[in-house]
């Protein structure tokens, strides 16, 4: 291997292991809330199920900052759905977790 390529693996590494993120805030996404109850007053659109890597060969990643990511893939799907809350409907598990989504504004 040449010494550029491993370069790149170290620098893939070096961010896989440290707080990277890969997930990204989509257009209308940031108006999105993440409550942790049933909100009141809302009307149910759906759920949704989104999922992230939560090990990386050896390494187990920072749980909360998979959590983060799971709440933002739920976030990016709400506008699509006509959502603007995301539920958590149970802890995250094996980097997946489902989300309920509400129409409350």
């Amino acid at each position: 291997m040449r010494a550029t390529q491993w370069v790149a693996i170290a620098a893939l590494a070096t961010c896989t292991l440290s707080a990277c993120t890969w997930v990204h805030m989509a257009p209308g996404a940031k108006e999105v809330t993440v409550v942790n109850g049933q909100p009141a007053g809302c009307e149910k659109r759906g759920e949704v199920e989104v999922s992230v890597k939560d090990s990386v060969a050896f390494y187990d990643r920072n749980p909360l900052r998979v959590q983060e990511e799971l709440e933002t893939l739920a976030r990016n799907e709400a506008p699509g759905m006509g959502a603007d809350t995301v539920q958590p409907l149970a802890p995250p598990h094996d980097g997946g977790q489902r989300f309920a989504a509400w129409k409350c504004k």
